[in-house]
């Protein structure tokens, strides 16, 4: 069963949800529903067959035993990251974090068939990295398998993201609430929720039914334009609706996974735009990748200047970005856009001091910058459909 798909899914999760609230009310145990919560919506969504082939593997036994082999690369790698340096185990040890995702998506293009696939294998792939990134840097020093295990297949957010970090969630974990703090993480919760079915079944349920859908067979500028701005408020509305009701469910639970979107069709330019649009994923990137790929450019002087190394370093970024969404090359077309979008807006900052063209306070600047930066998102997301191809 997918999550947050059909009403069904909603009335078997009240099953988790309401036991959860109760022993949050009580302050007592709710950890270990937490625990019991995950493990019975785990067995809901992936007691099916993983796929109808001839492997016919059990979509719950995959998945555990996947998280039972990351658990054991993290462990490994914990522990020779203790005795001292460890670089070269370190790559061993994200090559083996990555290698089931990168299956998944590559076998194909090499003829293979690959059964090891579940829904939510690209999410908790980035959550499995950031514990072995976080080993290598220091800064997970321990890892108790429990809350390990439920980190990575935390149900509210194992299909659909939000991408959490493991010492903010470990934070949450370990923090002893108070009664007003319970009651405000059911309030903030139950509000999510309930705008996560405005969003996804309501107004993105309505475009897609009676915008997107009939235009879609459009021919033409006017189709085509028509398709874009109805695809993007769709998107929008559809996947922040998925992610209101992740982060609501994970609340319920005691656990305040971060939000994923914050109205990024108000962005400035493109910069803030990224960092309001699916926040944990551009975070992810913006930490794990970015940031690592300048300071090691920086330091090993690999370019000329630090801008043609911060140019590179948008693309290489953007790129991976439009890579894990998929193989086809709009995807990666989508990410190269972005890239290019990110490096000239960094350029028109050092040009014009600050990009104050764009961020001028008064509100015809502001709204002429807001429009523009739309329409140059809606334009990399009718990339990203797929609909120019």
């Amino acid at each position: 069963m997918i999550p947050y798909t059909d009403f069904l899914y909603f009335g078997i999760s009240l099953y988790a949800l309401v036991p959860a609230a109760i022993f949050g009310l009580l302050r007592r145990f709710w950890r270990t529903w937490a625990a019991l919560a995950t493990a019975f919506m785990l067995v809901v969504q992936y007691s099916g067959i993983a796929k109808d082939n001839a492997w016919r593997l059990n979509g719950l036994v995959l998945v555990l035993s996947y998280a039972v082999a990351q658990w054991l690369v993290a462990t490994l790698f914990l522990g020779v990251r203790r005795q001292g340096t460890s670089r070269p185990w370190f790559y061993v040890s994200i090559f083996l974090g990555l290698l089931p995702l990168l299956a998944a998506k590559y076998a194909s293009i090499a003829g293979l068939e690959y059964p090891l696939v579940f829904v939510g294998l690209s999410y908790v792939t980035f959550r499995s990295l950031d514990v072995l990134i976080g080993i290598h840097d220091g800064v997970i020093t321990q890892l108790d398998p429990l809350r390990y295990l439920v980190f990575l297949l935390f149900f509210p957010t194992i299909s659909s993201g939000p991408i959490d970090r493991y010492r903010r969630f470990s934070e949450d974990w370990s923090r002893t609430r108070s009664l007003e703090q319970v009651l405000q993480d059911m309030d903030g919760g139950i509000h999510r929720i309930f705008t996560g079915f405005l969003y996804k079944f309501v107004l993105a349920a309505l475009i897609k039914q009676y915008w997107m859908d009939p235009i879609s067979q459009g021919v033409g500028i006017l189709p085509v334009a028509s398709y874009m701005y109805a695809y993007t408020f769709y998107l929008f509305f559809d996947f922040a609706g998925y992610s209101a009701f992740a982060v609501g469910f994970s609340y319920l639970l005691g656990i305040r996974t971060p939000e994923n979107f914050n109205q990024p069709f108000l962005s400035r330019d493109i910069r803030d735009f990224w960092n309001r649009w699916h926040m944990s994923l551009s975070f992810w990137f913006r930490d794990h990748i970015y940031n690592r790929f300048i300071f090691a450019a920086i330091k090993g002087r690999w370019f000329r200047n630090n801008q043609l190394a911060s140019t590179v370093g948008y693309l290489l970024t953007m790129g991976l970005m439009g890579l894990w969404h998929g193989t086809s090359p709009h995807f990666l077309v989508y990410g190269l856009y972005h890239g290019v979008l990110l490096a000239a807006t960094a350029a028109f900052d050092r040009a014009y001091k600050g990009n104050r063209l764009l961020n001028d306070p008064r509100w015809p600047w502001r709204l002429a910058s807001t429009l523009l930066t739309f329409h140059l998102i809606a334009l990399s997301l009718l990339i990203f459909s797929g609909h120019l191809f």
